[in-house]
């Protein structure tokens, strides 16, 4: 899988943002977590939506029984880099809690891509969802 990220994260770098195959079309970012027992950083291609100010991502794991190995790391360190086409900032990751805000949030993954009704289903768990809030300029956490 690591191959196969680093050609994605190639392509939405060369690309200012933009991929194709099975990203075309959809909303895309790179997640950069600091490893939860490596403690180096670790760069994901990460689907997401915007909700006001945050930007909301979901553990999927493409339906896989466990939570992606980026989510552990952001649990462990919620200071996150984000990168949105040539935008490069600081966030700060929240896991919203079950409950009405994480459904709604959910929900609206769902919409645009429907797959992760079925990724919950097929994982046998409930997927992780996780706002990502940019930090201020100069704030170190």
């Amino acid at each position: 899988m690591a191959a196969w990220d680093d050609e994605v994260i190639e392509e939405f770098r060369a690309g200012e943002g933009r991929v194709g195959g099975p990203f075309a079309g959809y909303d895309l970012l790179l997640l950069t977590t600091i490893g939860a027992k490596s403690g180096l950083p670790h760069t994901k291609p990460v689907m997401y939506r915007r909700d006001g100010d945050r930007l909301v991502i979901v553990a999927s794991n493409a339906g896989a029984p466990r939570n992606p190995a980026w989510f552990h790391n952001l649990r462990a360190h919620p200071a996150v880099t984000v990168q949105v086409g040539v935008e490069l900032f600081e966030a700060d990751a929240e896991v919203i809690e079950p409950g009405p805000e994480r459904d709604r949030l959910h929900a609206a993954m769902v919409a645009i891509l429907p797959a992760l009704a079925e990724y919950e289903h097929t994982a046998g768990r409930a997927v992780p969802v996780v706002a990502l809030t940019r930090r201020p300029v100069g704030d170190a956490g």
